[in-house]
């Protein structure tokens, strides 16, 4: 059994929940690089994050977020997945709202915070749900880029028989020179899987959480069910 993930894992965590009987090819199919951004005053602004590389390139270039609770314009942090919650953690700050996808968050922000404006730290390529629904409801809302992401298109010969995909702008530069027939495809969330049904119409397995373990656990139950 042979997989292929379009992003480098940490072997250590692939080895320990799926053994030795998958063999794992780690390829990058993106890569990202921060920009440089002058930071400037946030207040009045709720904050919006998708990406643990948003979170980082933020701090990176000095913004500093008011998380006083007991202030008057401090800065509510609203952001997608686990991953970008823990990184904002590293940097010592906390979260209002964690939500699943961009779509859920998108949902939440117009039917509950319809008078805050919204300053969203993303890539350039970064899903363009919240810049699409928010201002047909007359929500402010901005887009900040503060990194670049870059598809690799790599050609890949070898065979597997299954594909990780991370991201939307993974599966476009993997399916740029790549098919996505003859194997199962694995997404980490459903935005990732929304992307994938543009270039397939098989089955997508698509991990509970936006994940690395969530999905391993996804693929160590289809394999034992002789699924995959």
């Amino acid at each position: 059994m042979k997989i292929l993930f379009t992003k480098n894992i940490d072997q250590t965590i692939i080895s320990k929940k799926l053994g030795e009987d998958i063999s794992v090819d780690c390829i990058e199919v993106i890569k990202t690089q921060p920009l440089k951004v002058s930071p400037f005053d946030l207040k009045n602004y709720s904050l919006i994050f998708t990406s643990v590389n948003g979170v980082s390139s933020f701090f990176e270039n000095g913004f500093k977020p008011n998380e006083d609770f007991t202030a008057k314009n401090y800065n509510k942090i609203y952001c997608v997945g686990e991953k970008t919650k823990k990184e904002l953690r590293k940097h010592g700050f906390g979260t209002f709202k964690v939500l699943r996808n961009a779509e859920v968050l998108s949902g939440f922000i117009i039917g509950k915070c319809q008078h805050e404006q919204f300053l969203h730290f993303c890539g350039n390529l970064a899903i363009n749900v919240l810049d699409k629904d928010l201002p047909l409801q007359n929500i402010k809302y901005k887009k900040v880029t503060v990194y670049n992401t870059e598809e690799i298109n790599p050609l890949i010969t070898e065979k597997y028989h299954a594909a990780v995909f991370f991201s939307p702008s993974g599966v476009r530069s993997f399916a740029k020179q790549n098919s996505l027939e003859n194997m199962n495809l694995f997404s980490i969330g459903e935005t990732t899987s929304g992307e994938l049904r543009n270039y397939t119409k098989k089955n997508i397995f698509t991990s509970e959480s936006n994940d690395v373990v969530s999905i391993l656990d996804m693929i160590v139950k289809f394999y034992k069910n002789k699924q995959i």
